[in-house]
């Protein structure tokens, strides 16, 4: 293993998907049509919100954050797995390595801070819809997307300050896709558990708190629109959150079942556990922009009109 002040490798190997190596190129196929519309989709939805000045509303900005946030999450990780798969470049330098890794975990955590902001946002726009242009002002929305990033840099720098002072003394070899930390600690000497629990207790708690506070604001929703005078007005209000429960349950869904080939890894095929590790950072950014699309629908109406004038 190739040495850097006898410390870390200047390289790390990512295998892939170990044991179907010989079908990678195969798989290739739906990671690419996902990191395609994931990337482009998103874009769209960029292009529209800033455009449309009437989506510049506090769900809509909030909408904006995540698209820029799953852009950057699939980019992090899709042109690397695609150049493993199609040119068996599995070559990926330290710093690279660190780069994705605090990238990935990042982006994630605050993928699940914007869909809390959205949860408040409907919270407020239904719940006390008089107010909902104060408490939601420009200067708190900027407040909230500030907030969402600091925490989510702030708990996950450590992750790669740990590595890079760390001594690696096992194989430089990684059996993922990516440059997962769980994989990357395991390289290291000595006893990584204290390093293993931190990481999987804040990326838990993070979740399962804003996973809570979301919940918590639908729950009050839904006993805000059941008390409403007439069953019509009911079903508008709770229509504008089926496109945020949509993506909410999909996120939280690939979520837990990485999670859970974490916390019982020993016990799964590691086909199943990298599986899952790359559907719950490919699908979701691929779903945004689809479920938004096609259920909200102002977007509707502008992504038709544009499509519309593009083929006159």
């Amino acid at each position: 293993m190739l040495l850097i002040n006898e410390s870390h490798p200047y390289v790390f190997i990512l295998l892939g998907i170990p044991g179907l190596q010989d079908v990678e190129c195969w798989i290739s196929i739906p990671f690419c049509c996902m990191y395609f519309v994931a990337f482009f989709g998103n874009i769209i939805i960029l292009i529209i919100i800033r455009s449309e000045k009437s989506l510049h509303e506090p769900m809509f900005l909030f909408l904006s954050m995540l698209s820029m946030t799953d852009i950057v999450l699939s980019s992090s990780t899709l042109p690397k797995m695609l150049g493993i798969f199609w040119f068996n470049l599995r070559e990926i330098g330290f710093e690279a390595c660190l780069t994705q890794m605090f990238i990935i975990h990042s982006f994630t955590a605050m993928e699940s801070g914007f869909f809390l902001a959205m949860a408040f946002d409907r919270f407020v726009a239904i719940c006390n819809p008089l107010r909902h242009s104060v408490i939601l002002s420009s200067k708190a929305i900027l407040a909230v997307g500030i907030s969402v990033v600091f925490r989510a840099f702030l708990f996950f720098l450590p992750h790669p300050l740990i590595l890079e002072s760390s001594i690696f003394c096992q194989s430089n070899i990684i059996p993922h896709t990516y440059c997962e930390f769980m994989a990357v600690i395991k390289l290291t000497c000595g006893d990584s558990s204290i390093t293993k629990s931190y990481s999987l207790i804040i990326a838990s708690l993070m979740g399962s708190c804003d996973l809570l506070l979301t919940i918590t604001s639908y729950t009050l929703i839904l006993h805000t629109v059941l008390s409403l005078p007439t069953k019509k007005a009911g079903l508008k209000a709770l229509s504008t959150c089926t496109s945020h429960i949509l993506v909410i349950l999909v996120f939280y869904t690939t979520a837990t079942f990485t999670f859970v080939t974490h916390r019982f890894g020993p016990n799964i095929q590691p086909q199943i556990h990298i599986s899952i590790a790359n559907i719950y950072l490919l699908v979701p950014p691929m779903l945004n922009p689809i479920i938004y699309g096609m259920r909200t629908k102002k977007i509707r109406q502008r992504i038709i009109r544009v499509f519309y004038i593009a083929g006159v």
